[in-house]
């Protein structure tokens, strides 16, 4: 109650900016000038991956990688591409301390995944491991995580799974390395184990590169016979295209 009366007395007093450029807005998020040269994930797109589809045709839309193999995590969504665009924007809210970005941040995560959180039965960030969590002081990934959680009002656990490894930034290994990298850097805590079995999880991510760290994690609560395992992150890399193999189907695949 207070937190929330603290934000509407700071609303009054300063000026609403752009989350992009800083200009003022009469509302959170982006202003008219920066909302278009987002490149955001809006349907059409692969019922496995989440990456934009090439339009015509009927659906359900699966590309040429998901159909090819069984799926882990078995769907992803995410708000919209990561680039040149909208780096700042996630950079600052994990690096700069922009927190005021998350509710924002939440509401496009939703409007591109919404239908995995109405089937989930619990919501878990990507954890960090504690000594990066004390030098950065909060996981950007937690905080989507309860915001998408509560409101659609699902549990969120934000210490289910713990990162027991203290891994290099997966930034300095290329698409193989990344997977060596987090190889048994997760696991489900002791204490919430009785909680996964028959589950369907939803994992919360910010920033889906290839793949290596959601698909780590959702190994981990496989094996601790969760039901299935989806992913919902606010932004993700567009992988090298390969040609449609027949049909409808999309170019585009899941690193």
């Amino acid at each position: 109650m207070f937190a929330r009366l603290g934000s509407t007395l700071l609303a009054a007093v300063l000026p609403r900016l752009c989350l992009g450029c800083e200009a003022i807005v009469a509302s959170p998020g982006l202003c008219a000038a920066c909302w278009p040269r987002m490149r955001w994930l809006a349907p059409p797109v692969c019922e496995g991956c989440g990456l934009l589809f090439d339009p015509g045709g009927p659906g359900p839309f699966v590309c040429v990688a998901c159909a090819a193999g069984m799926r882990v995590p078995r769907r992803v969504r995410a708000a919209l591409l990561y680039g040149p665009e909208s780096r700042d924007l996630v950079l600052r809210f994990k690096h700069a301390d922009r927190l005021d970005a998350a509710p924002s941040f939440a509401g496009w995560m939703l409007a591109a995944g919404g239908d995995l959180l109405d089937t989930a039965d619990l919501v878990v960030p990507v954890p960090l491991h504690w000594a990066r969590l004390a030098w950065r002081r909060y996981n950007q990934a937690a905080i989507l995580a309860h915001l998408v959680a509560c409101r659609r009002r699902r549990i969120c656990i934000p210490d289910l799974l713990v990162r027991r490894l203290r891994t290099r930034s997966q930034g300095a290994f290329g698409a193989s390395a990344r997977w060596r990298n987090v190889e048994g850097a997760f696991a489900v805590a002791p204490r919430h184990a009785q909680h996964v079995e028959g589950r369907r999880i939803l994992l919360v991510d910010d920033v889906l590169t290839t793949g290596a760290t959601l698909r780590a994690c959702a190994r981990v609560l496989l094996r601790h016979h969760a039901a299935s395992v989806d992913a919902l992150v606010l932004m993700r890399v567009a992988r090298p295209e390969r040609p449609a193999a027949s049909g409808n189907r999309s170019r585009a695949r899941l690193g």
